[in-house]
């Protein structure tokens, strides 16, 4: 099943979204916005799986799903607790800013709390006041969660997962080694995050969701190059079971929290920073990878840090090529 929130509203409208992403059929006879049918989800769900099957056999009115008429599933929600499950990701930045790297980030996963109260849609701008902040993306995996209690096993995480969908979480590089060196965390250094203009409940992805972790290319394009296309499903040191847990240790989780993977990153072939895609690699997922890369290997960085007017596309398919998420597809601007 595959639910996307249109525009209208603080918390959007939410419709039911055929498996190929051509139609959609309104669900507000059942829950007016997604928030509501989380908190709801033992009635709702069922209701909205029937309203899914009546879509894709044409049996109730449908319109066309056009995917910039989208806000991000959650327009905004409750909570965004964003994680660092990719650890080579986690020690290349760590290396680029000459940060150590404590052994424990291999055993303990890194989590921050973001702001939530709003979230870009996926064909929405990215809004930067300065460029010299250092705009960068970071193509992740995002899961929407029900009720978790506190104290939750991995088990529990993973059964409390309604939807999975990706994430553009974007970051501003040039202010987080200051925010980072007064040991309070990432704040001003991290804006609004955008998500996929569709979330798919975990059964719907078939094969590609196992052992608590999506597999499949992300493919990320800045100005319509090939950046990335790093397996979500490898290297992924924590999955979201463990994520969950974690974030549950000391309190609980109410529906509608959403849990990132921190950025996509595969090591290369020989356990070292991988190569970019003309290189025969699958690239990176964010510029800092890269940029840092470009320090170890040449002694400095050559790629900027997004401008304005730059473009930038995340993306997942299937072994069809087909999308399953839809495309997050942002323009960095000026604030309007």
């Amino acid at each position: 099943m595959k639910l996307a929130s249109l525009k209208g509203g603080r918390d959007g409208r939410l419709v039911v979204v055929s498996q190929d992403l051509a139609w959609y059929a309104d669900a507000g006879a059942i829950a007016p916005t997604l928030q509501s049918a989380l908190d709801d989800w033992d009635r709702a769900e069922p209701l909205l799986r029937g309203l899914a099957q009546s879509l894709e056999h044409g049996a109730v009115p449908r319109e066309r799903f056009h995917e910039h008429e989208a806000a991000s599933p959650l327009p905004r929600a409750y909570q965004w607790a964003d994680g660092s499950a990719y650890v080579n990701h986690v020690a290349l930045v760590r290396q680029a800013r000459a940060a150590d790297m404590p052994q424990s980030f291999w055993t303990d996963p890194l989590m921050y709390q973001g702001g939530s109260d709003g979230f870009l849609g996926p064909r929405d701008p990215i809004p930067l006041a300065d460029e010299g902040f250092g705009c960068d993306m970071e193509g992740e995996i995002a899961v929407i969660v029900g009720d978790v209690p506190m104290g939750a096993s991995r088990e529990e995480g993973l059964a409390a997962i309604r939807l999975v969908m990706l994430c553009n979480d974007v970051s501003l590089r040039n202010l987080i080694p200051g925010e980072i060196g007064k040991g309070f965390g990432f704040f001003q250094s991290k804006p609004a995050s955008a998500f996929s203009p569709v979330a798919v409940t975990p059964d719907a992805l078939g094969e590609a969701w196992r052992d608590g972790r999506l597999h499949g290319a992300l493919e990320v394009e800045l100005n319509g190059a090939p950046l990335g296309c790093a397996d979500a499903g490898i290297d992924m040191t924590f999955d979201f079971g463990t994520l969950i847990a974690h974030a549950a240790r000391t309190r609980a989780l109410g529906a509608g929290t959403i849990i990132g993977s921190g950025t996509v990153s595969n090591r290369g072939p020989d356990d070292g920073p991988g190569k970019t895609i003309a290189e025969g690699g699958v690239g990176y997922s964010c510029l800092a990878e890269l940029r840092t890369v470009e320090t170890l290997t040449a002694g400095a960085p050559k790629t900027p840090f997004m401008r304005r007017g730059d473009v930038v596309r995340i993306e997942m398919r299937d072994v069809r090529r087909h999308t399953l998420f839809g495309a997050i597809e942002q323009t960095v601007e000026a604030p309007g």
